[in-house]
C-alpha cells in the first residue's frame, strides 16, 4: 500500500556512502543542525551577561524561545517559494555563513537583551531558507529508488544532532570559554555553520534553470496560491504532511509531559531530558531499520504501524512504575516515530515535481512548525485540569484515530487512482 518507489533491494546505506554529492550535504546538514541546538544554549548560557531591569520579572528565556521560534511561524512558506527562485547551493551555504558571521559578531555588540533577542531573530529567520532548500536538495542528489534510505540518513542525524546538540551544549561551551576566553562560545558556534558552508561549497547540483527562470516570472503571492492548490489536488501529499504534523504536535506536547513524567519516577524536573533522549534513540533506530531493510517492509502499512506503536505507549505510560521500562517504552515510541516520519517525507519528495519543492516544503516547515508551537500553549493548562494520566490516555485515543483514518484515507486515494 506504500505509494512510492522502493529503495534499493540491497545497498541500503551503502550506496549513499559512495555517492559525494549526498554526502558532503549530508555532514554540512549534521554541523549546521548541531550548529542550532547549541546556539539556543549559548543564548540561555549568554542571559548572566545582559543585566536584568529591577522590578521587572525575568522573562528572558521564554522571550528568547519565542524569537527562535516565531521566524518560522512567519516566513515558513516566503522561505519555501524563494528556494524555487534561486540555486540551492547558495541559498544553503549563504545562509550557513549569515549565521556564522551573526554569532560572532555577539562580543562585539551592546551588552543589551534587545540586541541578543533580534540577533537571535535573525539566525532563525535565515534558518528558514536553509530548511526547505536543504529538503528540495536531497532529491537532486540521490535516485528516487534511494529516497526513502536518504530521508533515514537525514532523519537519524537530525535527532542525532537535536540529542547530541543539547547534551553536550553546555559542556562544550564551557570547554570552549575556558580555552579560548570569554568569546570562545560564541567562536565554537559560528565555526560550525562556518564548517558546515565550507563543506558544502564543492556540491554539484544539477538544476533546471528554465524552471527556475520561469518560476521567477510569476510574484509570490501567486506561488503560494500555486502551492495550497497543488496541495488540495494531490490528496497523498497533503495526507502525508497531515500525518506529520500530528507527528510533530505529539512530540511537542510530549516535551511538556516529560517534565510531569520525570516527578512522576522520582527524576528532578530538569532530568526529564531521559525520555526525550530515549525517544530520540528509538526514532534514530527506526530510521535505520527503514534505511537498510526498507525494501522488505515497502509494502507494510508502516505509518500505521507508528501511530498504533506510539498511542500504545502514550496509553500505558502511566500505568508503568519502572523506570527502566518507561525508558523502554520512550525508545519503542521514537521507533514508532520514525516509522511515520521516514516514509512521509520519502513520499512528499517522489510525489511532489521539481518545480514546486521549494513551495510544498516551506509549507510543510510553515505547518510543522505551528505544530510544534500550539501544544506548548495549551498542554500544560490541560494536565493541570484534568491529570497527566487523563492527557496521556486522550492522546493515545486521538492518536490511534489518526493513524486509522489516515491509513483509510491513503487506500481511497491509492484506489481512485487506480
Amino acid at each position: 500500500m506504500f505509494p512510492t518507489e522502493p529503495p534499493a533491494n540491497t545497498n541500503g546505506f551503502r550506496a549513499l556512502l559512495h555517492n559525494r554529492n549526498f554526502m558532503l550535504l549530508w555532514i554540512g546538514q549534521l554541523l549546521s543542525q548541531l550548529a542550532d541546538k547549541v546556539f539556543l544554549v549559548l543564548t540561555i548560557a549568554l542571559l548572566e551577561n545582559y543585566p536584568l531591569v529591577v522590578g521587572i520579572e525575568d522573562t528572558r528565556r521564554s522571550d528568547l524561545f519565542m524569537a527562535f521560534t516565531l521566524p518560522a511561524i512567519l516566513f515558513g512558506s516566503a522561505g519555501g517559494i524563494l528556494v524555487d527562485r534561486l540555486p540551492k547551493k547558495p541559498i544553503m551555504v549563504g545562509s550557513d555563513v549569515v549565521r556564522g558571521l551573526l554569532t560572532l559578531m555577539i562580543p562585539l555588540l551592546p551588552r543589551q537583551f534587545l540586541v541578543l533577542l533580534l540577533l537571535t531573530f535573525a539566525i532563525s529567520t535565515v534558518t528558514q531558507f536553509f530548511a526547505p532548500a536543504e529538503q528540495t536538495a536531497i532529491p537532486l542528489l540521490v535516485k528516487r529508488e534511494q529516497l526513502m534510505s536518504a530521508n533515514a540518513l537525514f532523519s537519524s542525524t537530525m535527532m542525532g544532532a537535536l540529542i547530541v546538540g543539547f547534551a553536550v551544549g553546555e559542556p562544550l561551551l564551557s570547554w570552549a570559554k575556558s580555552i579560548l576566553g570569554d568569546s570562545g562560545q560564541e567562536l565554537i558556534v559560528g565555526g560550525l555553520y562556518l564548517l558546515s558552508a565550507g563543506i558544502m561549497q564543492p556540491i554539484s547540483f544539477q538544476e533546471q534553470p528554465s524552471v527556475r527562470e520561469e518560476r521567477q516570472k510569476k510574484n509570490a503571492w501567486t506561488e503560494f496560491k500555486e502551492s495550497l492548490g497543488y496541495l488540495r489536488r494531490n490528496r497523498l501529499v497533503l495526507n502525508a504532511m497531515l500525518q506529520l504534523t500530528t507527528l510533530y504536535c505529539v512530540f511537542a506536547a510530549l516535551t511538556v509531559l516529560a517534565i510531569r513524567l520525570a516527578a512522576e519516577f522520582g527524576l528532578k524536573e530538569k532530568q526529564f531530558g531521559f525520555f526525550l533522549a530515549a525517544a530520540g534513540i528509538g526514532m534514530v533506530s527506526g530510521a535505520a531499520i527503514l534505511g537498510h531493510w526498507g525494501d522488505r517492509l515497502h509494502h507494510k502499512p508502516l505509518p500505521l504501524y507508528g501511530f498504533l506503536m506510539m498511542a500504545f505507549v502514550l496509553g500505558i505510560f502511566t500505568f508503568t512504575h519502572n523506570l527502566f521500562l518507561a525508558l523502554g517504552l520512550s525508545v519503542l515510541l521514537g521507533i514508532g516515530a520514525g516509522f511515520i516520519g521516514v516514509p512521509m517525507q520519502t513520499l512528499i519528495q517522489q510525489q511532489t515535481p521539481p518545480a514546486m519543492h521549494g513551495k510544498v516544503f516551506g509549507f510543510q516547515n510553515h505547518a510543522i512548525n505551528i505544530a510544534l508551537s500550539a501544544p506548548l500553549l495549551i498542554t500544560e493548562r490541560l494536565t493541570i485540569a484534568f491529570g497527566l494520566r487523563s492527557v496521556l490516555i486522550g492522546m493515545s485515543v486521538a492518536v490511534t484515530a489518526i493513524g486509522i483514518w489516515a491509513w483509510q484515507n491513503t487506500r481511497r486515494v491509492l484506489k481512485d487512482a487506480i
